[in-house]
């Protein structure tokens, strides 16, 4: 993939794993675009970068989804690359938690339903360009779970699947879709969580390689490891991961 002159939209751009992608694709000389909730961050990311585009709106709301589209169909007809990135972790027990359903509704909505949703969308746009990529960013956890965080998981395990069920339905037109497999990174969503985080940063360093050469699946840092030992005794790697 060329790794300059796109034009880009980064969900979960204001922050996070989000914004060190937008940083970094800017610096390379590409045309960007940040979707968040927050419209404060946005336009502190704007300020530090005016020439990035954005929209504010939660994208588990089918109103800010179908927003967003006709914002780039009508602003950014130029779109060739889409990176689904926005995500929420809830942590806690469903025998314990008194607001189980709504928080249930809402982590499938932002985690899977959403990207699934606006990758729909935006094929057609996307399907017009001859460089073009779809960019989706699971989760080690896909690989073995953690007990805490039951729905978050379960939601990475689908975008994985996603990834490569889609990358089967695309390989007859001149369509590429990536996946971003993390360890634990440090960003917003995992302050107070875990230890040895990988910065962001160095994500990206990582992914911009794959994504240069074509690899179609990024395991970033000890997902790596991970994977080996999945495949090796998966009964060790889900002990590892299960109180992680």
């Amino acid at each position: 993939m060329n790794v300059a002159g796109n034009t880009i939209l980064i969900t979960g751009g204001s922050s996070g794993i989000g914004l060190a992608l937008a940083t970094r694709f800017l610096a390379l000389g590409n045309k960007v675009i940040i979707a968040g909730r927050d419209q404060e961050k946005l336009e502190r990311v704007r300020k530090e970068h005016p020439e990035a585009g954005i929209f504010s709106g939660d994208l588990s709301d089918r109103h800010s989804l179908e927003d967003l589209v006709l914002f780039i169909e009508h602003e950014y007809p130029d779109l060739n690359i889409l990176v689904n990135n926005a995500a929420v972790q809830f942590n806690y027990p469903f025998m314990e938690e008194a607001n189980l359903v709504n928080k249930i509704d809402y982590e499938i909505s932002a985690n899977l339903a959403a990207p699934l949703k606006l990758t729909g969308l935006l094929l057609p746009l996307l399907a017009e360009k001859k460089n073009s990529a779809i960019i989706n960013v699971s989760s080690g956890l896909f690989i073995a779970p953690k007990k805490s965080a039951s729905v978050y998981c379960a939601t990475k395990a689908a975008v994985h699947s996603f990834s490569k069920t889609l990358r089967y339905q695309l390989e007859d037109i001149p369509m590429k879709v990536f996946e971003i497999i993390p360890a634990l990174i440090d960003t917003p969503m995992t302050e107070g969580r875990g230890k040895s985080k990988m910065s962001a940063d160095k994500l990206v360093d990582e992914f911009i390689r794959n994504f240069r050469r074509n690899r179609y699946e990024s395991y970033i840092g000890k997902t790596k490891l991970l994977r080996l030992i999945s495949r090796i005794s998966p009964v060790l790697a889900d002990r590892i991961m299960k109180n992680s």
